[in-house]
């Protein structure tokens, strides 16, 4: 297997959209062994095809801990099919090395793909897990879309750019998450009534 160079913030092939998978051929096999083996080498829980420059609609990830044996998902073609629910965490990206910026995402999503083996699947993740935000996180890369969009605070976003060398923010790209927003609210609202 082979360690693969990482596409860094700024390259275009980031932006693009990713194409369907039609054949699961040696070719995407080995791809993905691949990427799994870039993702491990380089401490992440997931790594995208756009981010090895293949932009087709693959992803993988691993959120198992340090004491858990390595359990690597191969995502082929997902489709999220129901989201819910608001979450936000500090999330970083194998395309942003050392910037980690606060993020919103579903708190709960179901995701339906097809593994290597050209079997389709179905995962739900929920809570605000790792597994829920990662999903969503990688998922968002087949669409040129990067974490940076969903920043809740665009003064971090780009202090966190600035001081890793990173170019600026590209604030057309920025993603109007209203809903999001206020079910973090409410949440907070819920949370602090509950003190």
């Amino acid at each position: 297997m082979a360690i693969l160079k990482i596409v860094k913030y700024g390259e275009e092939s980031l932006r693009q959209k990713s194409k369907e998978i039609t054949k699961i051929s040696k070719k995407i096999k080995v791809l993905a062994h691949d990427m799994i083996d870039t993702m491990y080498a380089n401490n992440g829980v997931g790594l995208a095809a756009p981010q090895v420059g293949e932009n087709i609609r693959m992803f993988v990830i691993d959120v198992s801990l340090d004491n858990e044996p390595f359990n690597p998902i191969v995502f082929i073609n997902p489709k999220i099919i129901k989201k819910e629910g608001a979450t936000h965490e500090k999330e970083g990206c194998l395309s942003f090395p050392n910037a980690f910026v606060d993020v919103r995402r579903y708190s709960y999503i179901k995701v339906k793909a097809t593994d290597l083996n050209g079997k389709p699947f179905i995962i739900e993740a929920k809570d605000g897990s790792l597994l829920a935000r990662a999903i969503q996180h990688e998922y968002d890369h087949l669409d040129g879309i990067l974490f940076i969009d969903h920043t809740r605070n665009i003064f971090e976003a780009i202090k966190v750019l600035e001081e890793n060398n990173l170019p600026k923010i590209q604030e057309d790209k920025l993603l109007d998450e209203k809903e999001l927003e206020e079910l973090l609210a409410l949440n907070k609202a819920e949370n602090n009534d509950q003190q």
